[in-house]
């Protein structure tokens, strides 16, 4: 016998603004479910969960809970007044004895519950609300970006929890890789239509094509349609002297229907352009190193940046990525070590914190007064790329409409905000940009758009990201820190990273499981240090392993189609080849010589 819905919404029509957000909707959450709820940013997404939650009133309309059903809600800005640390808020309604649940979730989410709710970061607050929510185990959990401010790490283990839990819930995510994982059915708002896809997001792409292939289609013959009743009329006049009042109204619906139709959103007008271009050389460190008292940011570090490089830095969150990209730009000093920046950098950087936003400014100001984009004695156009523009006009390219643009900054959606930052950033020419969590909040296709726009980009590209899905398709090297000032360079995405570092974990392992004979046999050989007797061992298994990778990318690069399908694969996949073939002659070398030495 089939179960009752967790929750349903009955002709739900809700009005923002003079504008009908929904009208009419019906949906329902069945247990078990796990959906992803996409659409545009300003689609009203996180206005449909906390009319789900109860949190807004619809103005027509049921919101119908199964009996007993105990839903949770995770705040975006959780309101923890009367709270003295981020664990006391985590463990509200909770039974005694089981804070245990919430100190689990703290570990995994990391953050502290110690943590005084006065000093606590967004993000930490954030964390604490998702803590709670998981701890107390609704029925139905209804989930507004949950991986906002977690590091990957984090990340992953929450997709743990989810994917073991028996608990329905509903997504709202940037997260490709994420809702890959959990989703198991797509909820995409669209224009003020909810439509469900029993598939994961995986299939949304080719589901919303079609969707919209099929709405073309159908615009086509109503157009059609309308013009032939419309010559009707005119003809049937002359011919008859007397209409079919009864046609002429019909068309008249006609006219009507098609007027009424909503035109989809086009997609933001993103494009980088680059300026000059800079020497090849872009960014050099050599055994740098950078503390802040006893907390290690980086031990004898060296990068080497090339132009056209896209380095991405991934790690924990407080690992120091953002103190990495300050120190390769010359904005804070190592300790020790050298920095050396390339010649002919025009620098443009996005900002994780928002901070070139002023949020009581206007959005026509915000672009106005940035004194790059200024355009003299113009107060109404802004230099686009060295072409001035109307404000209102550049706005519209990135979906901002004209009664945004005396809106304060403030007013804004955090994805409305990283749209707006984009549009002062791609005002610019440049040829080095450094992207600190540029995803934060854009929706899925904008997402697609920048990665598309940054393939496109000659310049350098400096990122910072917990996107697992961006990263694979936009990095080219990535840098890795590993905690107490380790940092490694790998090539290659997040996926490239990860299975590097299996094989070098595995060979770890295997150097310290080694019999205390080999080390003996090999300590005889005369002429070399310890470190180099190690590393002439070490050195054939990481022949063996680049030698293993080039095959397969040389496989992968065969495919004479591969190029005009996925160009931007065939480019990675070719600048990961040079890469490792570079590596292997480097490696080849070093085992000559320390053959030599070793036998001398």
């Amino acid at each position: 016998m089939a179960r009752a819905p967790l929750l349903q919404l009955t002709q739900i029509s809700l009005t923002f603004g003079g504008n009908p957000l929904f009208d009419g909707l019906d949906l329902a959450v069945q247990p078990g479910d796990r959906i992803a709820l996409v659409g545009r940013n300003g689609s009203g997404k996180s206005t449909l969960m906390k009319v789900m939650a109860g949190l807004v009133e619809a103005d027509r309309g049921e919101v119908i809970r199964a009996p007993g059903t105990t839903v949770g809600y995770m705040e975006q800005d959780p309101d923890m007044t009367g709270f003295d640390t981020l664990g006391a808020f985590a463990a509200r309604g909770l039974e005694p004895g089981e804070m245990y649940r919430v100190e689990r979730a703290a570990e995994g989410l990391k953050f502290d519950p110690a943590r005084p709710v006065a000093t606590a970061s967004g993000g930490e607050r954030r964390r604490a609300a998702l803590a709670g929510l998981l701890a107390r185990e609704p029925e139905l959990m209804l989930l507004d970006e949950p991986t906002n401010h977690l590091d990957i790490h984090a990340i992953r283990w929450l997709e743990d929890e989810l994917a073991a839990t028996r608990a329905a819930y509903v997504m709202i995510s940037h997260d490709r890789a994420f809702l890959r994982e959990l989703s198991r059915a797509t909820l995409w708002i669209d224009r003020g239509i909810v439509r469900r896809n029993e598939k994961g997001i995986d299939a949304f792409d080719a589901w919303r094509d079609t969707v919209w292939e099929e709405e073309d289609q159908q615009r086509h013959k109503l157009d059609r349609l309308i013009k032939a009743e419309g010559k009707w009329a005119v003809e049937g006049i002359s011919a008859r002297r007397k209409r079919n009042m009864g046609r002429v109204r019909a068309l008249q619906d006609l006219r009507a229907e098609r007027a009424g139709q909503i035109r989809r959103q086009g997609t933001a007008d993103l494009a980088f352009e680059s300026s000059t271009p800079s020497g090849k050389l872009v960014v050099e460190a050599k055994r740098i190193s950078k503390s802040f008292g006893d907390l290690p940011i980086v031990r004898d570090f060296s990068l080497s940046v090339q132009r056209g490089d896209r380095v991405a830095f991934v790690g924990p969150n407080g690992a120091g990525k953002t103190t990495l990209l300050k120190l390769l730009l010359g904005e804070v000093p190592p300790d020790s070590g050298t920095i050396r920046l390339g010649t002919n950098l025009d620098i443009a950087v996005f900002d994780q914190t928002r901070a070139a936003l002023d949020p009581e400014m206007t959005l026509w100001d915000a672009l106005t007064n940035d004194p790059e984009a200024r355009v003299s004695g113009r107060a109404d156009q802004v230099m686009v790329r060295g072409q001035p523009r109307h404000v209102v006009g550049y706005l519209k390219d990135f979906l901002f409409d004209e009664s945004q643009a005396r809106a304060p900054v403030k007013a804004l959606s955090g994805g409305e905000k990283a749209r707006l930052l984009l549009a002062r950033l791609m005002a610019r020419q440049s040829n080095l940009l450094v992207l600190d969590e540029p995803t934060n909040d854009l929706d899925v296709e904008t997402l697609d758009l920048l990665q598309e726009v940054l393939d496109d980009y000659d310049g350098t590209v400096l990122l910072v990201s917990h996107d697992r899905d961006f990263l694979d398709r936009v990095a080219t090297t990535t840098v890795a820190l590993e905690g107490q000032g380790r940092a490694v360079v790998y090539a290659g995405g997040w996926s490239d990273y990860q299975s590097q570092r299996q094989e070098v974990e595995a060979v770890e392992v295997k150097a310290r499981a080694a019999p205390v004979e080999r080390v003996k046999t090999a300590a005889v050989r005369s002429g070399l240090t310890f470190t180099e007797k190690h590393r002439l061992e070490a050195l054939p298994d990481e022949i063996a392993r680049l030698e293993a990778e080039i095959g397969k990318l040389a496989a992968l690069l065969a495919d004479a189609e591969l190029y005009a399908r996925e160009p931007a694969k065939f480019q990675k996949a070719s600048a990961a080849l040079a890469e490792r073939q570079e590596k292997l002659s480097a490696a080849e070398e070093e085992w000559l010589t320390l053959e030599e030495k070793a036998s001398a």
